[in-house]
């Protein structure tokens, strides 16, 4: 029995990894904070494969609850996608502290958690596989988004870190760096900024939610044994 944890899995990411996983055998513990209809949803498309928790991220005992729900019903979590995250467009100088630490709570500290919860096992195991899902943002940065290029970042340094650690014991540890991808944080943007964003992107075009998606299924899977550490951008040369 194959179990994958996706935080953020009502998200436009986040459902197109739910439907990866489970299109290649796994069971799905999708976390989610805000959509019920759409956690309702997966769970009525695919029954008895997706499970939808409700979990507040900033919020550590929800955060113990949701990896306690995957313990209890699976044993054990083979894949932890850690995809869920929040942005924030303002001028740094005008950026409160609480903005600031909510931004981290939810981009970098769940993930440090849920991570710290699914090792024991993993390592026990012998196996296990951990992305996190970060940014183009956290490898060059963005003005106006400061708090968030930051918390993208650290998820960086913290696969290459923990990927040292615990590669050893048969898990691996990677990164994924969307670009410009259509989903509800870039809704913001009017259609005039979509396509200037898509014509600064070399591939002449704004990213799907499934291109993030294969690459984080495919560092999940068997095929991606010797590969650890890494920092992918899935973002048609958006960051060059």
């Amino acid at each position: 029995m194959k179990t994958a944890l996706i935080t953020g899995a009502t998200g436009a990411i986040g459902t197109a990894a739910v439907e990866k996983f489970i299109e290649n055998g796994y069971f799905v513990i999708g976390g989610f904070n805000r959509n019920e209809k759409k956690a309702k949803a997966l769970e009525t498309r695919f029954k008895d494969r997706f499970f939808g928790v409700k979990a507040d991220l900033k919020d550590e005992n929800e955060v113990r609850a949701l990896y306690g729900f995957a313990e209890k019903n699976f044993g054990h979590v083979d894949a932890l996608i850690l995809n869920a995250g929040v942005g924030l467009y303002k001028l740094f100088t005008e950026t409160e502290t609480a903005e600031w630490d909510e931004i981290f709570n939810v981009n970098v500290r769940a993930g440090y958690l849920l991570a710290k919860l699914c090792l024991p096992e993993m390592i026990k195991r012998e196996r296990g596989r951990i992305v996190f899902v970060s940014s183009v943002w956290g490898k060059v940065g963005a003005s106006m988004e400061t708090a968030y290029s930051a918390s993208k970042a650290a998820l960086i340094g913290l696969t290459k870190a923990l990927a040292k650690e615990v590669s050893p014991s048969g898990v691996t540890v990677n990164c994924v760096c969307p670009g410009v991808i259509k989903s509800e944080m870039n809704a913001r943007f009017s259609e005039k900024e979509i396509q200037e964003l898509a014509l600064d992107t070399p591939a002449r075009k704004i990213g799907e939610p499934k291109d993030v998606a294969e690459l984080v299924y495919y560092l999940s899977s068997e095929k991606a044994d010797f590969i650890t550490g890494q920092d992918f951008s899935v973002d048609g040369g958006f960051g060059l």
